[in-house]
């Protein structure tokens, strides 16, 4: 990953034309996150959704930062686009940091280079505005047209280049369907000329039949315009085809980073061999066939031996101990594809294994009438004698709710009759002394 950033950087008010390049890939790096650190809460109920997050993001490429829910994606995301503050670590944009306070202007740039497309694309337009309005706000906050006729051209323009008609323009969002409002999204994202696409599960919410869709739209304006995109999916079946390098995350760890073809065909971390394993095969007999690799956290022994993400060679990042890395390196240097997915022979004879024997006394451990009804409460609390000895027949038959319930209501009763009591002994006592 590249080490080179922009001298300036800390006190820069204004982003460079271009970002530092890696030395390795000789590539310019657009986007670092370097060690970061983000965390939710204060004090004991402080939550760390990511830990120690590194990577690089090379101009002009779509990097897809893929795993399960809750694994700290689009808390990543959002820290780029700078809604989610770094606990430590930093985020450099072409070489310059973004992360924390940074001056105004600096900040407007930012905001005018970096871009997002939401994952709802119901929750994430103005009910309340036409589609005008929501794709020229970016143009009218920051003044990107020569005149009204120039900003009503530029609008068109881009609401034609995403697939719909300039009619559209005069509509509510709910008055289109889920892939029209997609694409309002990404109108609004790509008007400002964004270098820099955080798409967060743009397709995760579409039709199978418009993903493709929209994915060829984002192809298209990155073809186009030389726009760089942070791709967050969990969907590897789909990112496979769009990614030019992959970053997989495990509770807010980054296991994983490699090209496309290099991850899949050498899913050294255990974690990336299960997402793989876990990508469904479009023949159903195949798939019924299908022996799925799981994940066991507990395979890894990192007591005393820390685990780190490291170069392994192919510029292929993995995180792990010494140990682990060794075998990873030696796995990756006998260059033969390993196998993610394996099928079993629909054919071969089944392994035979004992029934398991179902204990009936643990079913009937809880019996069927055993409700705990109110009315038991009810009654027990109007007739404390006849509950407590229901409550006692309850307790012998395994009625326990039903028991409980009884001995409630009993209890309460006698509470309110000692209160009764008590208040009345309080009131003869003082008639007495007084």
């Amino acid at each position: 990953m590249a080490t080179t950033t922009v001298e300036t950087g800390a006190k820069a008010r204004h982003l460079p034309e271009h970002g530092p390049i890696d030395p390795v890939t000789g590539r310019e790096v657009l986007l670092s996150i370097r060690n970061v650190d983000i965390t939710f809460g204060k004090g004991d109920s402080a939550v760390k959704a990511v830990q120690n997050a590194s990577f690089d993001i090379y101009k002009g490429e779509t990097f897809s930062l893929v795993g399960e829910s809750g694994s700290g994606k689009t808390t990543i995301g959002r820290a780029v686009i700078r809604v989610n503050p770094c606990a430590a670590g930093q985020i450099l944009y072409k070489g310059v940091p973004i992360s924390g306070k940074i001056p105004r202007s600096l900040d407007r740039e930012v905001i005018r280079n970096i871009q997002m497309v939401f994952q709802d694309p119901a929750a994430s337009l103005n009910e309340r505005a036409t589609v005008d309005y929501i794709v020229s706000e970016g143009l009218y906050n920051f003044h990107l047209f020569e005149n009204e006729a120039d900003r009503v051209q530029k609008v068109k323009n881009m609401i034609t280049e995403v697939g719909l008609l300039p009619e559209h323009l005069t509509r509510y969002p709910h008055e289109f369907s889920g892939g029209q409002r997609q694409r309002i999204g990404l109108a609004r994202a790509m008007v400002m000329e964004p270098e820099l696409v955080v798409a967060d599960e743009p397709i995760s919410a579409l039709d199978v039949s418009i993903r493709a869709q929209v994915l060829n739209l984002l192809k298209k304006f990155q073809e186009e315009r030389d726009v760089t995109y942070l791709f967050i999916a969990h969907d590897l079946s789909i990112v496979r085809f769009i990614s030019d390098r992959i970053g997989v995350i495990y509770k807010g760890n980054i296991v994983e980073v490699a090209e496309a073809e290099e991850l899949f065909d050498f899913p050294l971390h255990p974690y990336t061999r299960s997402l793989i394993s876990a990508i469904p095969i479009p023949d159903p007999i195949l798939e019924k066939s299908k022996v799925l690799f799981t994940y066991d956290p507990s395979v890894h022994d990192y007591s005393t031996d820390k685990p780190e993400l490291t170069d392994i060679g192919h510029n292929h990042f993995v995180y792990g101990n010494k140990k682990e890395l060794e075998e990873y390196r030696a796995i990756r240097e006998k260059g033969v594809p390993m196998k993610s997915i394996t099928i079993r022979d629909p054919d071969a004879p089944q392994e035979e294994h004992e029934e398991e024997t179902v204990d009936a006394s643990a079913i009937l451990s809880a019996p069927l009438h055993d409700t705990g009804s109110i009315w038991y409460l009810i009654l027990s609390l109007l007739l404390p004698i006849p509950g407590i000895i229901a409550a006692l027949i309850f307790k012998k038959k395994n009625y326990i709710k039903n028991y409980k319930a009884c001995k409630k209501g009993a209890i309460i009763c006698f509470a309110i009759i000692g209160a009764v009591i008590a208040l009345f002994l309080l009131a003869l006592l003082a008639a007495v002394v007084f």
